[in-house]
């Protein structure tokens, strides 16, 4: 790896694409993130998980400067340890489209994200996390929220998708974050917003851009950027979106590609058909 990366952002989802699957970084991904910020190109982190939990993981990185957070709801800065970004969902809007949902799918079981943690109704999910606080229903609406998680035992994640998509509109966001994750969020947020926020920070644009991902709600980071990559244990349609499939999480796709970028120092050729 002796030539210089072509991009100067390297965007990486972190669940099912940068983490392997008992959640660390290999060590081949961090030498190879190093080689990429030894030569002056940026690795931003872009997920769906909120600023506490990435804090939390990113923990085994040496991260600096910002991560894309909450599917773009959220810019942190780690240097300065502040939220430069931060946007939330208009409650009154979220919980009638959440309940027009339930009117046609049933019941639903819900998760929120919000300032305090992550809150959860009884019937989200049979195991808890250590750290989820159980809550009625009401209570979830009781402060701001950043998301809400939308789960229903007799739809389908593509399913449920498309009946939330159909009544949200352009009232809310929804995107599908991985198995089970089915998110409302703000309206007009998605990781390329958060992105676009961070690469005009830096005087860059999407041709300056690489990005990593494996669900759809990583379709419009990899549409927005110069180039982009879906791991092979990624969602179909993502994959069919992608500019290239490498490897999984789990063989280190994302080292992969950009070991052979930094060997290269030429940028590949964009896929038009996508």
């Amino acid at each position: 790896m002796t030539a210089e990366l072509p991009y100067r952002i390297v965007a990486t989802d972190l669940d099912g694409t940068l983490l392997r699957s008992d959640r660390t970084f290999s060590a081949r991904t961090l030498r190879t993130l190093a080689a990429v910020r030894a030569g002056g190109a940026r690795h931003v982190v872009v997920t769906g998980r909120p600023v506490y939990g990435t804090r939390r993981l990113l923990t085994q990185l040496d991260y600096r400067g910002l991560a894309i957070c909450g599917q773009g709801a959220q810019v942190y800065d780690f240097d300065a340890d502040r939220l430069l970004l931060t946007r939330t969902l208009d409650r009154e809007v979220a919980r009638a489209l959440v309940q027009a949902i339930s009117r046609e799918t049933g019941t639903l079981a819900l998760a929120a994200v919000a300032a305090e943690g992550f809150l959860a109704t009884a019937d989200f999910d049979r195991r808890p996390g250590a750290d989820w606080r159980l809550v009625t229903e009401a209570d979830l609406w009781a402060g701001p929220v950043e998301k809400i998680l939308i789960r229903h035992p007799g739809h389908d994640d593509e399913a449920l998708v498309a009946v939330a998509q159909r009544i949200c509109g352009p009232a809310l966001t929804v995107a599908h974050a991985g198995a089970r994750l089915v998110e409302l969020l703000p309206a007009g947020i998605s990781k390329a917003t958060g992105l676009v926020y961070a690469a005009r920070r830096w005087g860059l644009t999407a041709a300056d851009t690489i990005a990593f991902g494996d669900m759809p709600n990583d379709i419009p980071m990899l549409d927005w950027a110069g180039y982009g990559v879906a791991m092979a244990n990624g969602h179909r349609s993502l994959r069919e979106r992608a500019d290239e499939t490498t490897l999984t999480n789990d063989e280190d796709g994302v080292a992969v590609v950009l070991e052979r970028l930094l060997a290269t120092g030429s940028a590949p050729a964009r896929n038009e058909q996508t």
